[in-house]
């Protein structure tokens, strides 16, 4: 499958994504797919399970195509699981429970020490699967596996993060404590648009607390997430610490479901996020969900032209603006409108092409239908009275006559009623709208359902302050396009973005996946015989 080094280097020189080995060489040495004939007739594999450290064919009767955007050629299926196969795969987490959990937290720990080396080792496999299979640039698949890897760093440091507390003498003699336990078997579901760091915001968090996970990966780019999870076995995970399965919506039910499973993550669409939110957490289960965004960059009239212009290119059309946390809109403040045109003119110089192609700048989108649904958003917006002053919509590609591909497209003129505005793109796609005061620009953004994160670019600390201070989002940048925090915090996207009490990674990702456990002990000397040794310390100490 896509996963193979062998395989990915042949694609990359061939533009062959099909006919191929699907051993993954000098690295593991069982397949991770079996090779079947396509009704297309090709010949390609069908994506294993990981159940109690084996990969398994499934017997499933229903199959997923995994196709590579550049060129629409299929690489893979994805089996739709079974319910028996799920639930073999829940009986291996929850067997595997209470031995994992009695670990030394310091072993689990010196696997994710581990698993951080074995995945720098391999980190351009890592990121030749992201680009095969979700199609972003090789530079921005590199990136999705190096954020992914800095939540691996935190893993290693679980210990400080899993701490509890203590209070002696509350009451004569008496001590109260507080640990922090794992919860037992959780599941993660991951999206298309990270396949390397999303399961890794998830796993080694969750299983180096102590508990089992079942991960269930997109199944449009269930790659990186099989390498991933090969990479923590060979780093010493044991076998139903960690277990993969595959599908669609039914396997999501059946985590939702499921009694043993005590908690979910999900990052997703607003509907995957809220349905999973709403049924699982209707079955007792803990949810985490990161949803849908709207990110709006504020532009000063002092802010620093061309900067400002390379931040917003990159924030808005970098990965084909398929990511969770880019600018999709600019809030213009008095006259910083004249920014527009440089704005325009550097974003038309980005190249669009395969990400397999190292001089190009932004890769195609996932589907046909995404294609579709956002240059329908974009001539709605036009038809409401938006122009398009520079206009991305059927970009060709020579060469990759099939590939799903759209260029950098800016609307301006735009108002909060265009579905422009009102619709997560999710496409390189950047909606401009003017204001007079930053106080307008505020209000704006306040006023939109969405709070994952925003921006603004401006020379005065005064305005700055005042900005983080009042804007309601749950990430704010300072001159910086994206502030994804690292995991020394917690990626903490708020209101219509995300559903949860506690956010991914740092502190807040271990509070999720743990629990609190506070005890109460009386140890008091006078409850011992005069003279006698405290119960149960007979024998120690007399010889």
């Amino acid at each position: 499958m896509s996963l193979f080094p062998s395989l990915l280097r042949q694609s990359l020189a061939a533009r062959n994504f099909t006919h191929c080995t699907t051993q993954l060489s000098g690295l593991i040495s069982t397949k991770l797919a079996t090779l079947r004939f396509h009704s297309s007739g090709s010949l390609v594999p069908d994506v294993k399970l990981l159940v109690d450290g084996k990969l398994v064919s499934s017997k499933a009767s229903s199959w997923i195509d995994v196709v590579n955007p550049a060129t629409q050629e299929i690489v893979g299926r994805v089996p739709e699981i079974t319910q028996s196969e799920f639930d073999d795969a829940v009986t291996s987490a929850a067997t595997a429970f209470p031995k994992w959990r009695d670990t030394p937290i310091t072993t689990r720990m010196r696997v994710m020490f581990k698993l951080q080396e074995l995945i720098r080792a391999h980190k351009n496999e890592l990121a030749m699967a992201v680009t095969l299979e979700q199609g972003k640039t090789l530079a921005d698949a590199h990136g999705d596996v190096f954020r992914g890897l800095e939540v691996v760093e935190q893993a290693c440091g679980m210990a400080q993060y899993q701490m509890g507390d203590i209070m002696e003498n509350v009451s004569s003699g008496i001590d109260t404590f507080s640990l922090r336990q794992p919860l037992g078997v959780c599941a993660g579901v991951c999206p298309f648009n990270f396949p390397a760091m999303v399961p890794l915001w998830m796993f080694p968090l969750c299983v180096t607390a102590g508990n089992t996970m079942l991960l269930k990966p997109s199944e449009k780019t269930p790659g990186a997430a099989m390498l991933l999870a090969q990479l923590a076995l060979e780093a010493g995970l044991p076998p139903g610490v960690l277990n993969v399965v595959h599908g669609s919506r039914e396997v999501v039910n059946y985590i939702c479901d499921h009694p043993t499973i005590r908690a979910v993550s999900v990052v997703g669409s607003d509907q995957a996020g809220r349905h999973i939110y709403t049924r699982a957490g209707g079955n007792g289960k803990r949810v985490q969900a990161n949803m849908g965004a709207k990110n709006h960059a504020v532009v000063m009239p002092d802010a620093a032209p061309q900067a400002t212009a390379n931040a917003l290119v990159g924030a808005a059309f970098g990965a084909a603006g398929q990511r969770c946390m880019a600018i999709s809109t600019v809030v213009f403040v008095g006259g910083s409108e004249a920014l527009l045109a440089p704005l325009s003119q550097q974003a038309a110089k980005l190249k669009v092409g395969p990400g397999m192609d190292p001089e190009s700048d932004i890769g195609p989108m996932i589907s046909k239908d995404a294609l579709l649904r956002a240059e329908g958003i974009v001539q709605r917006s036009i038809d409401s009275g938006a122009e398009c002053i520079l206009d991305g919509r059927g970009v060709k590609v020579p060469g990759y006559a099939e590939g799903i591909f759209m260029g950098p497209t800016i609307l301006s003129s735009v108002n909060s009623k265009m579905d422009c505005y009102t619709e997560e793109v999710f496409a390189p796609v950047l909606s401009c709208l003017k204001v007079d005061t930053l106080d307008e620009a505020i209000s704006t953004i306040n006023q939109n359902p969405y709070g994952n994160g925003t921006a603004i670019f401006t020379r005065s600390g005064a305005t700055a302050r005042h900005f983080q201070t009042n804007v309601d989002a749950g990430q704010i940048g300072i001159n910086v396009p994206i502030p994804v925090p690292l995991p020394f915090f917690s990626f903490t996207g708020s209101r219509g973005s995300f559903l949860g009490d506690c956010n991914f990674y740092g502190q807040s990702g271990v509070s999720f996946y743990t629990q609190t456990k506070t005890v109460t002990s009386s140890w008091k000397l006078s409850d011992a015989e005069d003279g006698a040794r405290i119960e149960g310390l007979h024998g120690v100490g007399t010889k």
